[in-house]
C-alpha cells in the first residue's frame, strides 16, 4: 500500500479557559493519501482551523497545547518535533493557505519578496533566482502581468488576486501536503469558482494531498474525494463524498445537508439547526450534538464512538449505527 501523505492519530488539542484546560479537538484521527482531497466540514467553532493549526505546529503554550496524539508526515511525528525542526518543514513539505489573505500577507513587503522568501529559506536560491521562480508561480496561478505585479504590495490586489498570491506562496516549494483553511470564504461566487478550478488543476499537476477546510457543502461536492464532518471538536462522520451526500448517517450531517439551498427546488424552505455549538467549557456529556438533535434518545448521554456502518463510512452515533438509520 502507498503510505499516507499525512496521518493524524488521536489528536487532542486543548486551550486554557478559566484556569483549566478544555479540549477544542478531541480524539481526531484523519488519514490523507497522496493526490487526494479530504474535506473537513462543520460550522464555525467546531475545531476545523484548530486541527490545521495543530498540524502546522502553531498551537503553543501558554494559551493552547497539543495534549495527545500523533501527526505523522514522512514518518516524522510533528507533534514531538522542536520548533526549529518544524520551521524547516513549514512552507516546504507542509504548507497552508490561511482563511483571510489580507491578514496573512505582510503589508510592508512586496508580494514578490514574500513568495520568494520561502524559496530563499528552503531552497537556498539567490534573490534573483527566487523572484524568477516567483514570476513563474504567478503565471501558474494565473495572475495577469506577473512580472510587473511582483513589485506590488498586498493592498494593490483584489481579494481574489491576494488569494492567488497565497496559493503561489503555498506551492512555492512543491509541498507534499497542503492545508487550505476556507480559502474561498471571502470571495464572490465567480472568483470562488476560479480559485477552486485553479486548486484542482494544481493538485492534479503537483500530486499534492489536500486537507480542504470549509463550511460550504457545495464546495465539498465540487472538489473533495472524501469528507470528514466535525462537530464540537470531534469527527462525527467520515466517508467518500458521493456516499456522504447520497446516504448521510449522522443527524448533524443530515442537518447540514438539509440547510443547503437547492436550485431544483424553488419553493424550498431553508432548514436551520436549532441552538449553537457549545463553548469549550460547557460541553454536554456523551454525544455533543444531543442538545440540538431531533433523534435524541436513551443512550445519547453516554460516550459515543466512531463506528463503521458501511465500508469506509463511519458515524459517531449509536442511533444510526444501531440499525435506526431511517428513524
Amino acid at each position: 500500500m502507498i503510505p499516507p501523505a499525512l496521518d493524524i492519530i488521536g489528536l487532542r488539542t486543548e486551550f486554557r479557559v478559566g484556569g483549566a484546560w478544555h479540549p477544542a479537538v478531541r480524539d481526531v484521527s484523519l488519514r490523507l493519501q497522496p493526490d487526494e482531497v479530504l474535506a473537513l466540514v462543520g460550522e464555525s467553532g467546531c475545531g476545523k482551523s484548530v486541527t490545521a493549526l495543530s498540524v502546522m505546529g502553531l498551537v503553543r503554550p501558554p494559551a493552547g497545547r497539543v495534549a495527545a496524539g500523533r501527526i505523522l508526515l514522512d514518518g516524522q511525528d510533528l507533534a514531538a518535533l522542536p520548533e526549529r525542526d518544524l520551521e524547516r518543514l513549514r512552507g516546504d513539505r507542509l504548507a497552508m493557505i490561511f482563511q483571510e489573505p489580507m491578514t496573512s500577507l505582510n503589508p510592508l513587503m512586496t508580494v514578490g519578496d514574500q513568495v520568494a522568501e520561502a524559496l530563499r529559506i528552503h531552497r537556498g536560491l539567490s534573490r534573483r533566482a527566487a523572484l524568477d521562480r516567483t514570476r513563474a508561480l504567478f503565471e501558474e496561478v494565473k495572475i495577469p502581468s506577473a512580472a510587473q505585479r511582483l513589485r506590488d504590495h498586498p493592498h494593490q490586489f483584489s481579494g481574489g488576486m491576494r488569494q492567488r498570491v497565497m496559493i503561489a506562496m503555498a506551492l512555492a516549494c512543491d509541498p507534499a501536503v497542503l492545508l487550505a483553511d476556507e480559502p474561498t470564504t471571502a470571495l464572490d461566487v465567480t472568483i470562488q469558482a476560479q480559485v477552486l478550478g485553479l486548486l484542482a488543476d494544481l493538485r492534479a499537476r503537483h500530486g499534492m494531498a489536500v486537507l480542504f477546510i470549509t463550511h460550504n457543502l457545495g464546495v465539498v461536492a465540487q472538489i473533495a474525494d472524501r469528507v470528514a464532518v466535525m462537530y464540537a471538536g470531534e469527527i462525527v462522520e467520515q466517508g467518500p463524498v458521493a456516499e456522504i451526500f447520497a446516504r448521510p448517517l449522522h443527524p448533524y450531517t443530515r442537518a447540514l445537508l438539509a440547510a443547503l439551498p437547492r436550485l431544483d427546488t424553488p419553493d424550498q424552505a431553508l432548514a436551520a439547526i436549532p441552538g449553537r455549538v457549545p463553548p469549550l467549557d460547557a460541553m454536554p456529556p456523551g454525544c455533543r450534538f444531543a442538545p440540538r438533535c431531533p433523534l435524541t434518545r436513551q443512550g445519547c448521554e453516554g460516550e459515543q464512538s466512531l463506528t463503521e456502518a458501511a465500508p469506509d463510512h463511519a458515524a459517531r452515533c449509536h442511533v444510526v449505527t444501531g440499525g435506526f438509520a431511517h428513524a
